[in-house]
């Protein structure tokens, strides 16, 4: 009992069982002072001082804490957001560009955005237990194809100038006309696109040798360099363009187009799919979902079937389970990067699940008719405005328009004074001229303010505006008159009972972190405590437009810079920027940061990046986006990046050698002990070192990006930084970077961020998605210094129980030297080919025991990667452990020549159980309730094994009738 006395007391405090209930890292890491004698003698070590020392190569480990406060309570937390969000200054913002105040239903905010239900489920890789937030983005898709006139759209991106930028790739990569396709490299850009679009395209295009041409789409003549085009409609400040005769030329040049179009106009605009364009993308922001000072938003990207199979992101499709009932699933999965690597032409690997499934609900309960009655009330408030400003002398400029009009004025300056005082934000064109658009929110009131500006900004007598003719502001020609969303969906749930029960029938189907252990590897799904995520329902943080003045946005200002610099602390590293707002999105900024970085020392020539063979697949893909070379370098037999195999190709490609793309801990899950040779090997031969901080819940306060000798890093602020992952999205992913990349850091076109020679745009909006920061921010401030730190052990603590407690059962493939894990290990599953099981059988029987399978299949085939997390419980990891030895069991038990076994028939559903018929030669107790413990909490999935194949020969991704499938 002695081993544990020197460690325990240190323990006690860190999880806060001196009796202070108040330290937040008691409520946050599972594992108490009665567990550790037990976890510590079934790992093999003294203490936990021991566990880290044989983990953690001692020429990296941090030589002292971290420098950062202690942690604060949840109380103080929360009364400290409560300061900030009343230095956030809540205006009538009327700035548009591609932003606008929404409505959120009390019913969507409650059920969905507040519910762990929905925002701590996983990307639904297993569809047997994701058949609710599936059939939500089916309905999400089937509304984007509606209403853009398409016939197939994805499951949602980013935001829209990413997925603008998207459009721009795969457009690139269909170019026709083969025989001279490397000449075939301009891109038409409308100069009504929006600035931070065209920032990001500009971004995308420059390492990818496509050159952007910006002009007027009346005036323009294509010639036969050009291979796309992209539009923007209605345009930045409001005008709609009729571009049917645009698309016609380009057509007939075969030149493939693209459209950007606010989704609230398509309600009543002509669909740009009836044009015969290409792809239609934008944001469904103002489909329910707060500002949030830029994010996070879901974006919308639809396309013509033909282009399927080269659709950026996911897509939802419709097939049919064992039993031959209807099915949904991840389709095609065309963007897979594990599978594409490097011949990937996108690093788009999550979405926006949880802001396209309220954008989706919003839809559902308001149906057609209601998003007619919400579009009409905006370009009437529209219209109503531009008219009684033309009455009181006015100048508008647009002649169509569907909710922003542009005036002409003569001093802006002082427009823009008496507008701030009553609460107003417009946006300033020029010294003459100011945009206004309007949003659902809108009233009376707010118009009669308004305008009541503009008359005293001129010394103007306010004027009786009653009678106002409103005529059409949309020619005929451009009304919409095609049906859109006539699905029964949208037309069933519009009372909040109806919506309520329909948002919880598509919850149970999903098993979220709410009900068990998800223990994905590399996912890192851990607590998102629910005083981190309270905020975000505040309007103080919610209603903040991006691009408002900064004095506006104080409290926000305060956040970001605050998490800019625990980041910074935390990886060693001299600056961070919050802009990208995905993982990948943060490698690829890393990259282009590099890349940047080379040619300001006249080394633009360097355009090699080695990515060893173990890498998520978003590197090599990511790399390619950003102009470079991929050199793939090997693993040796124990999962280490083969150093001499390096070494050669370093020496090899050292005069253009850019980057080393290394990810840390390893994807095995090994802290290896040659990461500052191989670091060092890199720079001495001119290239930079970007860190992959996928496994950064293995580093937080024991060491860092600095000092293994990294440039940048990415950091997945949705894994280690508590941020939920919201079933596929959001994800944050900033780029932290040392003193020589600083100055490089991305820049937005409307609101300055970045270094000095920032690059352009690398997301819409200028600090990316936000309004999740704070739950990151929260995260770090509670936890504080000795929280972080102690929060890493425990992520290494119970992984390590896990290996040896499956020990003799399992192998795990790699360790590290001293025969230890870090916060993940890959279990062997190849060996039970021999029983006729595979390792998908093993990862649905763990649903009917009430558990998420860990990672399928990756970094290796044929295997689990096993990730716990720190806010587990020794009882949880306990179960899993239960369940995987049971299962080791059952395969014992099976028989290669027989299949119909317990593991090939899961996951069993209910109606399986309850059936007349039962015909497997195993007990439906057995089937259903393996351990004692599942009775207590029976999680049913809601269909049986999905048939892959058949969705993809038959592939539906809109609500469709049953019958249309089944005749497929």
């Amino acid at each position: 009992m002695t081993i544990f006395i020197e460690f325990i007391p240190n323990f006690v405090h860190f999880i806060g069982l001196n009796m202070n209930t108040e330290v937040f890292a008691a409520r946050h890491i599972g594992i108490t002072e009665k567990d550790l004698p037990h976890m510590l003698e079934t790992i093999g070590v003294d203490s936990m001082d021991q566990l880290i020392y044989e983990t953690i190569p001692d020429d990296i480990k941090l030589k002292k804490a971290l420098d950062l406060p202690e942690g604060i309570s949840e109380h103080e937390f929360l009364s400290h957001l409560h300061q900030l969000a009343e230095k956030n200054k809540v205006f009538k913002s009327y700035i548009g560009l591609g932003y606008h105040e929404t409505l959120t239903p009390s019913v969507i905010k409650r059920n969905i955005l507040e519910n762990p239900g929905w925002y701590t489920a996983y990307t639904p890789y297993q569809a047997e237990i994701a058949q609710g937030r599936l059939e939500a983005l089916l309905n999400f898709q089937t509304m984007v194809s509606d209403l853009t006139g398409m016939e197939i759209a994805n499951a949602s991106l980013l935001d829209e100038s990413t997925a603008a930028a998207e459009a721009m790739t795969m457009l690139f990569e269909l170019r026709s006309r083969p025989q001279k396709k490397e000449q075939v490299s301009k891109f038409f850009v409308s100069e009504e696109i929006l600035p931070q679009t065209l920032s990001l395209l500009k971004t995308r295009a420059i390492p990818l040798g496509i050159e952007l041409v910006v002009g007027n789409h009346e005036t323009f003549q294509f010639s036969d360099d050009f291979y796309g085009a992209m539009l923007q409609y209605p345009g930045k400040y409001g005008q709609v363009h009729d571009y049917a005769s645009f698309v016609e030329n380009a057509k007939a040049k075969d030149i493939k187009v693209a459209v950007a179009a606010d989704i609230l106009s398509l309600v009543m605009l002509t669909p740009p799919g009836e044009w015969g364009v290409d792809a239609v993308v934008g944001t469904t922001q103002r489909f329910g979902i707060p500002l949030g000072y830029g994010g996070p938003h879901a974006a919308f990207f639809a396309t013509k079937e033909e282009y399927k199979r080269s659709i950026p992101g996911r897509i939802i499709g419709v097939t049919k389970d064992t039993d031959g009932n209807r099915a949904l699933r991840m389709a095609l999965q065309t963007r897979e990067q594990h599978i594409k690597r490097d011949k990937a032409t996108s690093n788009i690997c999550t979405a926006q699940v949880l802001l396209a499934v309220m954008a989706g609900m919003y839809a559902v309960y308001h149906g057609p008719d209601g998003l007619k009655y919400i579009a009409e009330k905006v370009h009437c408030c529209t219209k109503k405005l531009a008219k009684s400003l033309e009455a009181c002398g006015f100048d508008q400029v647009n002649s169509s328009y569907f909710d922003t009009v542009q005036v002409k004025v003569k001093n802006t300056k002082r427009l823009k004074e008496l507008a701030e005082k009553k609460g107003i934000n417009l946006f300033y064109v020029d010294g003459e001229t100011v945009s206004i658009s309007m949003n659902e929110s809108v009233s009376e009131s707010d118009l009669n303010t308004l305008i009541s500006c503009f008359l005293e900004s001129h010394n103007l007598q306010e004027k009786s505006l009653k009678d106002l003719e409103l005529d059409d502001a949309i020619p005929a020609g451009l009304q919409r008159k095609a049906p859109f969303m006539e699905h029964e969906v949208f037309n069933s749930y519009h009372s909040e009972t109806e919506l309520m029960r329909y948002i919880k029938k598509l919850e149970r189907k999903d098993l979220a972190l709410n009900h068990s252990m998800i223990s994905l590897g590399s996912c890192t799904m851990k607590l998102n405590a629910a005083s981190e995520m309270l905020p975000l329902s505040w309007p103080q943080w919610g209603n903040i437009h991006p691009f408002v003045p900064l004095d506006q946005a104080q409290g926000y200002q305060e956040v970001l810079q605050s998490l800019e610099e625990q980041l910074n602390v935390i990886t060693g590293f001299a600056a961070t920027s919050l802009q990208p707002n995905s993982g990948a999105q943060g490698e690829y900024a890393g990259l282009m940061v590099i890349r940047a970085y080379h040619e300001s020392r006249g080394e633009g020539h360097r355009n090699i990046c080695i990515i060893p063979a173990s890498a998520h697949g978003t590197n090599p893909a990511s790399a390619v986006m950003a102009g470079m070379k991929v050199v793939v370098t090997k693993t040796d037999d124990q999962g280490n990046i083969d150093v001499t195999d390096l070494e050669e190709k370093v020496v090899k490609h050292a005069e253009n050698l850019a980057a080393l793309m290394v990810t840390y801990p390893s994807t095995h899950g090994v802290f290896e002990s040659s990461i500052k040779q191989i670091t060092k090997l890199i720079h001495d031969h001119g290239g930079q070192v970007y860190m992959d901080g996928a496994n950064m819940n293995a580093q937080v306060g024991l060491t860092n990006p600095a000092t293994i000798g990294a440039d940048v890093c990415h950091l997945n602020l949705h894994k280690t930084f508590a941020i939920p992952h919201g079933g596929g999205g959001p994800g944050v992913g900033p780029i932290c970077v040392a003193e020589q990349l600083k100055p490089f850091l991305p820049s937005n076109p409307v609101v300055k961020t970045g270094g000095k020679d920032a690059i352009t745009a690398i997301s819409a909006a200028p600090w990316g998605s936000s309004l999740v920061c704070l739950i990151s921010y929260g995260y770090i401030k509670m936890l504080g210094a000795e929280g972080l730190t102690n929060a890493t052990k425990a992520a290494i603590l119970n992984a390590n129980y896990i290996k040896d407690r499956l020990k003799g059962k399992f192998d795990v493939l790699y360790a590290g030297e001293r025969g230890r894990a870090a916060h993940e290990m890959i279990v062997d599953c190849r060996p039970f080919k021999a029983n006729g099981i595979e390792v998908t059988d093993i990862a649905k029987r763990l649903i009917d025991y009430g558990f998420h399978a860990p990672t399928v299949s990756f970094p290796v085939a044929g295997t689990l990667m096993i990730e716990p997390t720190e806010s587990e419980s020794l009882a949880e990891l306990d179960k899993f452990c239960d369940a995987m030895l049971s299962i080791r069991q059952e395969i014992d038990e099976a028989t290669a020549g027989e299949p119909n076994n317990v593991l090939k028939n899961a996951p069993h559903t209910l109606g399986m159980l309850t059936n007349d018929s039962w015909d497997f030669p195993y007990s439906r107790e057995k089937a259903a309730y393996p351990l004692t413990y599942v009775a207590e909490n029976k999680f049913w999935p809601s269909i049986r094994r999905t048939d892959e194949a058949f969705g993809d020969r038959n592939l539906i991704c809109t609500c469709a009738p049953i019958e249309e499938y089944m005749e497929a």
